[in-house]
């Protein structure tokens, strides 16, 4: 089987999320030993006009970007201009933390500050995409984030390297840093030291340069299962961030500068032991899929994925969401972007690179394992002679038990095991788990959930919810 027909197996999965998870669009890209082996857009870049997604489409790849904010405080490091362990302080009017162990550069990187969120993305997403949900948080300016984050002592939770608090407003001061210590504007010192030297050429965090480009996003927002039109929020404060607009084809060029210590054709973005620094653990968050996931400079790093090392990061601007990974080992990465907020990217990377390491993402990556386990078992269900009906309901990775007729709360029922020969769970009650198990019949295929007295069987998929009478 070559490298595309295992990967083209993927999109069957692909388009039966987009259809679940009600997502517009999306661009993908794998590249390997120093070439893109698939490139694909799925879908519409734009449902009105049913425009088409392609490798070129602009996406806004949300915090995929504070990978490329590292970079550029290594760069400045480089040069001797700042070190990754002075205090914040010492470049920014920034007041948090204790006095005998102050917030360094790098604990903004790793997200190790102790800070947790302090609402920076919260806030000005929403004045931007969701005005009905406006806050009134006084956010227009990097004095006022200043002000924000100064007013916040009683926040701070815990000294560094203690505790991982994912902190979105670490990355604005970081963007502040830049500018002080460059003596140029963020997007203008990304756009001359990053993006010129990897070709990134339509890559943009402003938003007329954007739309000037005709191969571009439209921005939806998911907002009680149904998605609207919405607008991508641009912001000065969310550019270090997760500002940044990219398409599949120019982060191409991103990823084979990790694959090639540092380097793009000829163009030396990070010295190879500055690459090794941005790469090193500097706290473990908890505990992924594959095992001990720790954070470094603005990546995360799985120590087990199928054997590999894997390093990642996700980003979401609530109306669009970037996925990318790599395996510095084998020479090959993914980037996956989308044009609403959660674009399953972290699965369809995990399941396209799982595919190329030689597995069968289907039965042997955890996750999918368990959503073809729940899936089945989605349903309407009866006892005998229809006397009890309960339903067996799925949120994301969740089943649920609903009980309509005894009008009780609606309860998680949780697996033991994702493993697809075990069907036993449990359900919470206080500090007691109940437990309860499904039955397939070996002969007949028909399914059956034991809970406490009752055995209820299944009849069918789910009813349609009643319209609402206006």
């Amino acid at each position: 089987m070559t490298e595309n027909n295992s990967l083209e197996k993927i999109e069957g999965m692909i388009a039966a999320l987009m259809q679940q998870m009600k997502i517009p669009g999306i661009s993908l890209t794998v590249v390997q030993d120093g070439k893109a082996i698939y490139t694909k857009g799925i879908g519409a870049r734009s449902i009105k006009g049913n425009l088409p997604a392609t490798p070129d489409t602009l996406y806004g790849i949300g915090s995929v970007n504070k990978s490329f904010t590292c970079i550029a405080i290594l760069q400045l490091a480089e040069q001797e201009k700042l070190k990754i362990d002075d205090p914040v302080s010492k470049y920014i009017d920034f007041k948090l933390g204790k006095e005998d162990k102050p917030v360094l550069i790098k604990h903004l990187m790793s997200h190790s500050s102790g800070i947790p969120d302090l609402g920076i993305a919260a806030v000005l997403i929403r004045r931007h995409s969701f005005p009905e949900m406006e806050l009134y948080v006084p956010m227009s300016s990097s004095e006022d984030w200043l002000m924000h984050a100064n007013a916040a002592q009683g926040e701070v939770f815990d000294e560094p390297l203690k505790r991982f608090f994912y902190f979105n407003g670490g990355y604005a001061l970081l963007g502040l840093i830049i500018e002080a210590v460059s003596g140029m504007k963020y997007t203008e010192y990304m756009d001359e030291y990053i993006l010129k030297p990897l070709s990134m050429k339509r890559s943009t965090y402003l938003r007329e340069e954007f739309e000037k480009e005709d191969d571009r996003m439209t921005a939806y927002a998911t907002v009680k299962g149904m998605v609207k039109e919405s607008i991508h929020p641009f912001d000065e404060l969310i550019y270090a961030a997760g500002g940044l607009l990219s398409s599949v084809k120019e982060m191409e060029n991103y990823l084979q500068m990790f694959l090639n210590k540092g380097t793009f054709k000829g163009n030396e973005i990070l010295k190879p032991e500055s690459l090794k620094t941005m790469l090193e653990p500097m706290i473990e968050v908890p505990q992924g899929v594959f095992g001990k996931t720790y954070y470094c400079f603005g990546l995360g790093k799985t120590e087990d994925f199928f054997g590999e090392t894997l390093y990642t990061h996700g980003g979401s601007t609530a109306v669009s969401s970037a996925f990318l990974a790599f395996i510095l080992k084998q020479k090959m990465g993914v980037v996956v972007e989308g044009n609403v907020g959660a674009t399953q990217g972290e699965l369809i990377a995990q399941a396209l690179l799982a595919s190329l390491l030689g597995k069968n993402p289907m039965e042997e990556h955890p996750t999918l394992r368990l959503e073809s386990k729940l899936n089945q078992l989605v349903g309407s269900y009866q006892s005998y002679k229809g006397i009890n009906k309960i339903e067996i309901v799925k949120n994301g990775q969740q089943l649920y038990f609903k009980d309509h007729e005894q009008d009780c709360p609606t309860f998680p029922i949780i697996p033991y095991t994702d493993t697809k020969k075990n069907y036993k769970f449990w359900m919470p009650a206080g500090i007691t788990k109940f437990p309860c198990e499904f039955r397939i019949d070996s002969k007949t295929g028909k399914i059956s959930f034991i809970f406490e007295r009752g055995v209820y069987h299944k009849i069918g998929p789910l009813k349609p919810k009643k319209k609402e009478k206006k």
